[in-house]
């Protein structure tokens, strides 16, 4: 996990320079290494002075600054929000400073899985029909028409059918009809028209709201077998007579739906989706640098991932600037900072206000220790390309997706920019689907682990607990990628995730 120091048995010393260890397990007043005594008891995952820090001395970690004193800190005291502000500073972006070219697998000895290959060459990993809905209007009729499908048995004889999935939002009115928020919410919409996931869907509106499903269908690239109905509750006739037609619909679509066939592909064709949410202190040290190692695997053998979260790097972004392939590349990274940096301050926020309270507790102190852990589902690979929320990916390698910290939010700009497996690190225990696309959950430690199994599809504590090494298991989530991408169930998927989960951003004036 990491160099053996003196401070081995208070906790996790990560770098020389670092004036802080983090807790590998609950101390005690009075535990003691390397010379330093605990002055009070302290929780796992929480920090631990290791050093004098002077009032407005920067608090090290990952040999980064996470924040600064605002009284003086002893060695063996617990380091947290009572003695630890956030504050900007400046960085240095330097932008492209750590390229380097990607030692790619030679092409004979790359990795597959079994995946579905679509007319238009694209690569689906489930096989779902979708219900899209045009405006929260329309929401409850979808989900009535979606329920028609969900009893036990009825799609028995549709094996290749993953499943009816109706994905309503709350947004879609009472908006105006241009505008980034209007923009946003189309461009999520024709995402999720064009996912390679979908085999067919019906486009669900009410008939007189913003959103028209005609506008929307204008947008819409489709694979030329996808199957595609749209249809308003106001022309049907109401919503028993829309349950019905869409119903209709869907069953006319099943037969074709299901006549599909798994075939080997490479995995240069998967587009994986990185996300965190209920993050600990852990988080930067097991789960996230794991799922780096895995991207960088993935990278390497040609295919794309995709970080989000624009929030929750704040203040690591110049890890990633330094990494950008060319200056508008990098560019367009820190201007996405600078914008959310306006956006917060308008709405009379600060950066800061994310961690949320469970980060807290879990030991994350400012928005700067959460961002140097986040950015680590990244990888050390090139950036490659920066993208708006919910637009289009089309660059290999990985790339970085303007979203909220906002689980959901972020997940469902994400899954409408193409990815096509997620995985979504979590030490406090979050549990979250995100229809068409299946979500693997990974633990950051073995007590959530153990306590929540049933939602975990793996385990990552096993590198603080020094059984594994980040690049072991990195290896072990490469390989369920590829299987979870081969239709391997994840445990999201079992528990009838996805559904609920489905939230564009919603921005610009409610009027």
């Amino acid at each position: 996990m990491t160099t053996a120091t003196a401070f081995d048995q208070l906790g996790v010393h990560l770098h020389p320079s670092d004036n802080v260890v983090v807790a590998s397990r609950d101390l005690e007043e009075g535990a003691a290494a390397g010379g330093v005594t605990v002055r009070t008891a302290v929780p796992r995952g929480h920090k631990v002075a290791v050093a004098p820090i002077a009032t407005q001395e920067a608090v090290r970690k990952y040999n980064q600054i996470i924040g600064f004193a605002t009284v003086p800190i002893e060695p063996g005291d617990h380091v947290h929000t009572h003695n630890v502000e956030f504050r900007a500073f400046e960085r240095d972006h330097a932008v492209g400073a750590d390229v380097v070219p990607t030692e790619m697998v030679p092409e004979v000895e790359r990795a597959t899985f079994q995946g579905i290959v679509r007319a238009d060459g694209k690569v689906a990993t489930r096989n779902y029909i979708g219900i899209l809905t045009s405006v929260n209007c329309s929401a409850t009729t979808a989900k009535l028409i979606a329920d028609q499908f969900r009893s036990p048995g009825l799609l028995d004889e549709f094996p290749n059918v993953d499943g009816v999935v109706a994905l309503a939002h709350g947004a879609g009115c009472g908006m105006a009809s241009s505008g980034e928020g209007f923009d946003v919410l189309q461009r999520t919409l024709t995402g999720y028209a064009e996912h390679p996931n979908f085999a067919g869907f019906l486009m669900l509106g009410l008939g007189c709201e913003v959103n028209q499903v005609a506008s929307l269908a204008e947008k819409w690239q489709l694979d030329s077998t996808k199957l595609v109905q749209t249809m308003t509750i106001q022309e049907q006739g109401g919503t028993a007579a829309t349950v019905r037609a869409g119903v209709a619909a869907i069953r006319d679509m099943l037969p074709v739906v299901n006549q599909v066939t798994r075939t080997t592909v490479p995995a240069s064709e998967l587009i994986l989706g990185l996300n965190c949410g209920g993050s600990d202190a852990y988080s930067g040290i097991t789960a996230n640098p794991a799922l780096g190692a895995a991207v960088d695997l993935l990278v390497r053998h040609g295919g794309t991932a995709v970080l989000g979260e624009t929030p929750e790097i704040y203040g690591a972004e110049h890890l990633l600037t330094r990494r950008a392939v060319s200056r508008e590349v990098g560019d367009e990274l820190v201007e996405l900072i600078k914008w959310w940096e306006k956006y917060t301050a308008d709405n009379g926020g600060s950066m800061d206000n994310n961690p949320s309270p469970g980060n807290k507790a879990g030991g994350l102190t400012t928005i700067l220790e959460k961002s140097l852990g986040a950015v680590a589902k990244g990888g050390t690979t090139n950036l490659t390309g920066v993208y708006r929320y919910a637009e289009k990916v089309t660059a290999k390698g990985f790339t970085f997706m303007d979203t909220p910290g906002y689980d959901p939010v972020s997940v469902t700009g994400i899954v409408a920019g193409g990815a096509t497996v997620m995985c979504f690190t979590t030490g406090r225990g979050s549990v979250l689907g995100c229809k068409p696309t299946p979500s693997l959950k990974l633990a950051t430690n073995t007590e959530m682990y153990q306590r929540m199994s049933e939602d975990m599809d793996l385990n990552c504590g096993v590198i603080m607990d020094g059984e594994a090494t980040v690049q072991e298991v990195g290896q072990r989530l490469f390989q369920l990628v590829l299987d979870t991408a081969s239709g391997r169930k994840t445990l999201s998927e079992e528990l009838g995730f996805g559904q609920e989960e489905f939230v564009p951003w919603q921005l610009g004036a409610v009027m």
